[in-house]
């Protein structure tokens, strides 16, 4: 593997230094061979650009000649080899419709509550009539 310095044209197109922190945040590595580190670059690159050429390929992006990050996001969402992104890139949403979601599901939450709360009154109910007959 070719070293890199500087001066010299670069072999790959992400900063290394950031590559290195990413990597050194794993427990389990103490050291990084600079093959390692040239070769993690490079993969992570050449992965980055087939994720992009396939986004663009089977988005709607290719109509206006521009790749979209729902383009990206529809990618992770229904093709198998991607479905591991689905959480890094999720489709965007309107704050406005996440909020009524939010608002949704607290109602929900709050109706499940209170219907409980109706079958402990019944049980209290039920014994004090056996109590009292």
């Amino acid at each position: 593997a070719a070293r890199l310095s500087g001066g010299e044209n670069r072999l790959v197109s992400l900063p290394l230094s950031r590559i290195r922190v990413i990597m050194k945040s794993s427990p389990e590595v103490s050291s990084i061979n600079q093959d390692a580190l040239f070769l993690t670059a490079k993969a992570t690159e050449l992965f980055v650009q087939y994720l992009a050429a396939y986004s663009y390929k089977h988005g709607k992006g290719k109509e206006k000649n521009a790749l979209t990050y729902s383009d990206l996001s529809h990618t992770a969402e229904e093709c198998e080899t991607f479905q591991f992104l689905a959480d890094i890139l999720p489709k965007k949403i309107l704050a406005s419709k996440y909020l009524k979601m939010l608002e949704k599901e607290k109602q929900d939450g709050d109706v499940g509550e209170g219907d409980e709360e109706d079958e402990e009154e019944e049980d209290e109910d039920e014994a004090v009539a056996d109590v009292g007959s």
